[in-house]
């Protein structure tokens, strides 16, 4: 049985939204999540920091990596990640195959963290209720992963028109709005469901 994850994460808002999102997910199991600086301070440390595990990690501890992709082609950062676990001598979920012990996942959020909240717009109007409820419906949002121009800055873009944050949006501004709901898991993003799906299985013994 797993009794801890360690999450290696990128940037402040990640960290922000797995505090929420763990303990719904990993029932008993203990978690810890070491947060970077930026998506190149984990690329840039990853290698040093899995060999620093490979040396004493329990068979019952695992790591799951989640990097978002950027302008990355997804296949080629996943590989990527791969070799920098089999470099460090630790197995990863990918390479064990379905069913085996594994020590690390590595996964990719295919858009921005806050594509997640054009996911669930209800939950982002329960902690800012002056945004307009039809945002789902207009051509620009109805796939938050094909929202162009970025995620953050769309969303800094409706918040800002409904009277929030004139100044800009923060990275910890969205501290508010991940305690204030739960994202539901009905959520229209293949990354976040992937994440779901990892962490769940994990929590049930590293399958």
């Amino acid at each position: 049985m797993l009794e801890k994850l360690i999450v290696f994460v990128e940037e402040p808002s990640m960290e922000v939204a797995l505090e929420q999102l763990l303990p719904k997910l990993m029932n008993d199991v203990d978690y810890e999540i070491r947060r970077f600086q930026c998506r190149d301070d984990l690329l840039k440390n990853l290698p040093d920091r899995l060999r620093a595990y490979s040396s004493w990690l329990p068979p019952t501890w695992a790591i799951l990596v989640l990097v978002d992709r950027d302008d990355d082609d997804c296949h080629g950062l996943k590989q990527t990640l791969e070799n920098v676990a089999a470099a460090a001598g630790l197995v990863s979920k990918t390479n064990a195959g379905n069913g085996n012990p594994f020590q690390v996942a590595n996964r990719i959020a295919i858009e921005e963290l806050e594509a997640w909240f054009f996911g669930d717009w209800p939950a982002v109007q329960a902690a800012y209720p002056r945004v307009p409820a039809t945002i789902p419906q207009k051509a620009g949002f109805r796939h938050p992963d094909a929202i162009l121009g970025g995620t953050w800055e769309a969303l800094e873009r409706v918040l800002k028109r409904s009277g929030y944050f004139k100044s800009g949006l923060r990275k910890w501004n969205v501290r508010e709005l991940w305690r204030s709901t739960w994202i539901r898991r009905e959520i229209r993003r293949r990354a976040f469901r992937l994440s779901v799906v990892q962490c769940q299985p994990l929590s049930r013994g590293c399958e």
